[in-house]
């Protein structure tokens, strides 16, 4: 079994953030295996796509990918990666291509975990590391209850 990931506290909020795409990963899955229309899950990974992925994608953007910089190919991945999956997300109409962007999801949240952010602790200033904290304001997670298309 492999080892947990110790993240720095800095990064902590970032992280528990992943767990919360890992599980949108999981409910759009879910909803595929029950044959849910499309439509409802779209839905719900529309009011995702506002209300967590954007700002997460933001606060990785403006404070964690600089500490590497933009030509790193980490960064550029990251970068490509997000941009395919606001799209992805913006764009999926039925159950193939929600499942895309579900794997595709996953995928990227283990990248960032696994690789990305093992590099970020390496090379992380102090400094870099107290912006990241002071401008990433977790929130507790709001589920949108009105569907729950996954149960």
């Amino acid at each position: 079994m492999a080892k947990p990931i110790k993240r720095f506290e800095e990064l902590q909020g970032v992280s528990r953030e992943h767990h919360h795409a890992l599980l949108l990963s999981w409910k759009i899955n879910q909803g595929i295996k029950k044959d849910v229309d499309p439509e409802r899950i779209q839905k719900y990974v529309h009011w995702f796509r506002e209300e967590h992925l954007k700002p997460h994608f933001e606060i990785e953007e403006k404070w964690i990918f600089p500490v590497l910089g933009v030509n790193h190919v980490m960064i550029k991945r990251a970068l490509q990666e997000h941009k395919r999956l606001m799209d992805l997300s913006l764009n999926a109409s039925d159950h193939h291509d929600l499942q895309i962007f579900s794997d595709e999801l996953k995928e990227h949240v283990r990248f960032e975990e696994r690789e990305l952010f093992q590099e970020v602790q390496k090379l992380a200033t102090d400094e870099e590391l107290k912006l990241i904290q002071e401008h990433h304001k977790e929130e507790e997670f709001c589920e949108r209850s009105e569907d729950e298309f996954w149960k």
